[in-house]
């Protein structure tokens, strides 16, 4: 009986590391347990940050949902919540996350479209209204006005009679990805990292529970790069804000255990779950033997993760569904500590409430139903792991050694490097799909004639006109002279050394808005203007 195979190409996925086709024990013959993996919550953590991982808590399962205005948003969450969500996160606007009021003329047309619209605290008691912030844990993804984004919740934390020391969360603050690949930054990179380094220092002491960063590769690898890029950018950009926050005085073993991570999850299962070993390994390796921190639990690396939505298909999104699920799969295995997974609608739209529910059970399938919860590093000791574990580790720790060469990673972003190296990426990337190499299931071949009709959430117009409405109302009733105070003590403090925090909450309880408040650190810092790159 003659027996056919499936041809080796085109329409394997191999991007990535080399791969063999078996892997024995001497692939992995160079690996020594104990310096190089340990058990899981011991140093090096390359199988775990806790002892017991989802056997005695599970990940965190959050959806990345805003839209609209504060109530909108505010309705989702509350379903979400009864649907078994562990954990809020919060998407902001486009004109929010560059510092904008809903006025401004650079404003129109997106507001409320890709997230939240926030210009005031009344907007944000309004998002969590109903929702009590001493039982919740929050994830703000804002970079470049994340201390007002924070204040903000701070102060409607205390209306709720809940102080910062029980507040759980995070806040992104991942000003150098915004450099490096997303764009809404606001102002120049050293007053950014000042910025940054703030937020780092009063949460440490005022928020102890609080994440005040989340180093995110996620929107490097969105951008294009590859695992290995992924490690090792993530990285250099941690590592920068930990030296910016010793050379501003702090105390590593202080601050470093409120330091969290967020990476994207892809398709390729065994090497997105050696990714995360091996970043853990790295980090912990960099911040004990490098950086010179002294706890274990400032070498832990905790991460949330997402699954990929740039593998998203608006052909055929029902395909989407099984795509999350691997994605998701392979965070779990991995090891992460939070995990949002993306609706099949989103390569459409904003995710509509019943995808954003499918998406969730997803997770709670994999949680209760698949055993992947019930055995920490369940894949540890796959020589094939292994052996991608060593390969990301080695090729991710050449990456930091060039960057390091260059300077760091300000200089190596400030000449450049950085972007070429994932816009090269990208450009391989697009050349393996086009060429056929790379298949994209229902979009490159085996595309359904027949696709399920999904339901599109959009945004109306008329959200704009009432957040504006509401915008305009709100500068009527306040007291001026008090916000022209708090705003002028913004100005002051930003040009000095002190602490930026306790001002940006005087300035939100006296009812200025996020651009008034943006605009304030603006007559200081400047504002960055993008370098081409070529």
């Amino acid at each position: 009986m003659e027996i056919s195979h499936p041809a080796a190409a085109p329409g394997r996925n191999t991007k990535g590391p080399a791969k063999k086709i078996v892997y024995r024990p001497i692939d992995a013959a160079s690996v020594d347990y104990q310096a190089d993996l340990g058990d899981p919550g011991q140093y090096p953590f390359a199988r775990g940050p806790y002892p017991e991982m989802y056997r005695s808590r599970l990940w965190t399962m959050r959806q990345y949902a805003g839209y609209a205005t504060a109530r909108e948003s505010n309705q989702r969450y509350r379903y979400l919540l009864s649907q078994g969500t562990t954990g809020l996160s919060v998407a902001f606007d486009l004109p929010t996350q560059l510092g904008l009021d809903s006025d401004h003329p650079l404003a129109a047309g997106e507001v409320g479209k890709v997230g939240v619209a926030i210009d005031s605290l009344e907007d944000m008691e309004q998002l969590f209204e109903g929702i009590p912030l001493a039982d919740v844990s929050t994830s703000m993804t804002i970079n470049a006005p994340a201390c007002i984004l924070l204040a903000m919740y701070l102060v409607v934390a205390t209306r709720q009679g809940v102080p910062g020391k029980e507040l759980r969360g995070t806040v992104q603050n991942d000003i150098l990805k915004e450099y490096i690949a997303r764009g809404t930054y606001i102002y120049p990179p050293r007053p950014s990292l000042r910025i940054a380094t703030d937020m780092i220092a009063f949460c440490s002491k005022e928020v102890p529970r609080w994440n005040a960063i989340s180093i995110s590769g996620y929107h490097i690898r969105e951008a294009g790069c590859s695992a290995v890029q992924e490690i090792a950018f993530t990285l250099a950009n941690g590592e920068t804000y930990v030296r910016a926050a010793t050379e501003a005085g702090l105390k590593i073993d202080e601050f470093a255990s409120g330091l969290s991570f967020f990476f994207s999850s892809y398709n390729d299962v065994f090497v997105e779950v050696a990714k995360f070993r091996a970043a853990r390994r790295l980090w912990a390796r960099l911040m004990r033997d490098r950086l010179g921190a002294r706890k274990p639990g400032s070498w832990r690396l905790r991460f949330h993760a997402q699954t990929a939505g740039v593998t998203l298909s608006a052909r055929n999104p029902e395909n989407n569904i099984v795509r999350v699920a691997l994605q998701a799969l392979a965070a779990v295995l991995g090891g992460a500590q939070s995990l949002h997974t993306n609706g099949q609608d989103e390569a459409l739209g904003l995710p509509t409430e019943q995808s954003a529910a499918l998406a969730l059970r997803t997770q709670q399938i994999l949680a209760y139903e698949s055993g992947v919860a019930e055995v920490a590093d369940p894949l540890g000791g796959s020589w094939y792991v292994e052996r991608l574990t060593q390969q990301l580790e080695e090729e991710a720790e050449a990456y930091l050694e060039k960057i390091r060469s260059l300077g760091g990673m300000l200089q190596a972003i400030e000449k450049g490097f950085v972007q070429r190296e994932i816009q090269d990426a990208a450009y391989e990337e697009l050349k393996r799909q086009e060429s056929g190499e790379q298949v994209v299931v229902g979009v490159d071949r085996f595309e359904s004639e027949e696709s399920v009709p999904i339901e599109v959430l959009r945004v109306e117009p008329e959200i704009e006109q009432k957040q504006v409405g509401a915008l305009e109302s709100l500068r009527r009733r306040r007291n001026d002279d008090q916000v022209s105070k708090a705003l002028d003590e913004i100005r002051r403090v930003a040009g000095s050394r002190e602490n930026l925090m306790p001002g940006l909450i005087e300035a939100v309880q006296s009812q200025a808005t996020v651009g008034e408040m943006a605009d304030a650190m603006r007559d200081v810092f400047g504002e960055h203007r993008e370098r081409v790159v070529i």
